[in-house]
């Protein structure tokens, strides 16, 4: 009989660094897909949010903090996580309602665009000249005394 003895090194998980939105706990993997997602939900590549390296500008310096939209990404996951918490936690599903988890996430906004795009609604329009007039304190919100 031959016996054959593998010493399988399992690799070191790798190290996160500067992480400053996740759980302390997270993993390498956990971020990793987190970060997946946030380019799908974003349709951008790694280098919207992260700077290059020095040395070697066709590689990612993911920890670095030299871009600037880094921070503004890092804003936008503590917002969205406070309104999950704040807001869509306390949201009560009915008995119908077939959606067991309901959560807010970069996709609501962006919907695959790094700015989400959309117009706020325009003001109305003024009143028509003389509609207020003859009013009194009506127009106010007072009325008669």
């Amino acid at each position: 009989m031959i016996s054959q003895s593998f010493n399988i090194q399992q690799p070191k998980p790798k190290k996160l660094t500067n992480i400053k939105v996740f759980p302390a706990t997270a993993t390498f993997d956990e971020v990793d897909h987190a970060m997946d997602q946030f380019k799908v939900d974003l349709g951008v590549k790694c280098n919207f949010c992260h700077a290059p390296e020095k040395d070697n500008p066709r590689k990612m310096d993911m920890a670095s903090d030299a871009n600037p939209v880094k921070s503004i990404a890092r804003d936008m996951i503590r917002m969205t996580n406070e309104m999950n918490q704040k807001y869509i936690a306390t949201i009560k599903h009915t008995e119908s309602d077939s959606t067991k988890i309901q959560l807010i996430t970069c996709n609501t906004c962006h919907r695959g665009v790094p700015k989400p795009f959309g117009k706020p609604l325009p003001a109305p329009p003024p009143p028509p000249p003389g509609q207020w007039q003859n009013q009194g304190s009506k127009a106010n919100g007072v009325v008669g005394k």
